[in-house]
């Protein structure tokens, strides 16, 4: 009976609160506010003949999740700058009223799945077991009973290092560091919003991570294999990270950044070599260590432009 009444057309309430959710993980923000609570205690929704039409348009199309997510990426609403006036900023500074595009921070899943895509890494593969991708050692004894099979955890290899975040073994009490650090929910408990933080300490672990570090330095092996040039080179990097290409301003901050880097690995090739001995992936041997060292940092710093984490 339940779950007739869940799927009833006539009952327009399961479609509302799914089509908020949706909304909220797109905009950052449901039309009504409050998604986890459509009671007589949550907020108003701010506009509720669009609430409406998309409930009654996802009815209709038979419960398609994917035409309903489609028919709002590919609306003005969406599809809108995101970039601030203070004219916008003063009448609606929370953009309740959408009168920018959205700009909220990827999830954790997100950006380790974005670093892999653009690096070239990210496996395509769907469905299968669940793998066990780059953690600290003995992450798990601690909280593990000793005749555990849970006790020990060691990294996969190959493919399954790089198979989406979807796909990675989770255990509850021992959730992995980096999505706890970028926010991710420990699963302990059901969650309908998640929290949303910038903190120097995600800054680190998106620096540092061995799966971000060598994304990066894949994604550098992939610019300095197919282009010559350093603007061809860079180019490719920010068309895979922010889908746009720099300006002469800041071409200029990179090209800065990237003599350092090599005048810095010329002096210290040995550390270079090492620079790059995080991960599995093996870039192409014949580019030389210094220069994809260099790059790799270079790509290292891309991944964490502001841009690159904010959709």
């Amino acid at each position: 009976g339940l779950a007739m009444w869940l799927n009833d057309p006539k009952n327009p309430l399961p479609a509302r609160v799914t089509m908020n959710r949706l909304w909220y993980y797109l905009f950052g923000s449901g039309i009504v506010e409050t998604t986890g609570d459509f009671g007589i205690m949550g907020a108003r929704p701010t506009h509720p003949k669009l609430l409406d039409w998309l409930a009654s348009e996802f009815i209709a199309s038979k419960w398609d999740y994917r035409h309903m997510v489609k028919t709002i990426v590919t609306s003005d609403a969406y599809r809108q700058s995101g970039s601030i006036s203070p004219e916008n900023l003063e009448k609606d500074p929370a953009n309740r009223l959408i009168s920018r595009g959205p700009r909220t921070r990827l999830e954790g899943e997100q950006l380790r799945d974005l670093s892999l895509a653009a690096s070239g890494l990210l496996s395509a593969t769907v469905g299968g077991p669940p793998v066990r991708p780059y953690q600290p050692e003995g992450i798990w004894e601690s909280v593990a009973m000793p005749e555990s099979n849970t006790k020990d955890y060691k990294s996969d290899t190959g493919e399954a290092l790089y198979r989406r975040s979807l796909y990675t073994f989770w255990k509850r009490t021992a959730a992995p560091p980096t999505m706890e650090i970028l926010d991710a929910p420990s699963r302990e408990k059901f969650c309908v919003k998640r929290d949303r933080t910038n903190t120097p300490l995600q800054a680190l672990a998106l620096m540092n991570d061995p799966q971000f570090v060598e994304a990066g330095k894949m994604l550098a092996a992939k610019a300095l294999s197919t282009h010559q040039t350093f603007d061809e080179r860079l180019d490719l990097m920010t068309l895979r990270l922010i889908g746009r290409k720099m300006d002469t301003a800041e071409r200029s901050v990179v090209k800065t950044t990237l003599d350092a880097a090599t005048a810095y690995y010329t002096g210290k090739p040995e550390e270079a070599r090492l620079a790059l001995t995080t991960g599995e992936a093996k870039p192409p041997e014949t580019i030389p260590a210094v220069e994809l060292a260099s790059w790799a940092l270079v790509a290292g710093q891309l991944m964490n432009l502001d841009e690159t984490l904010t959709r």
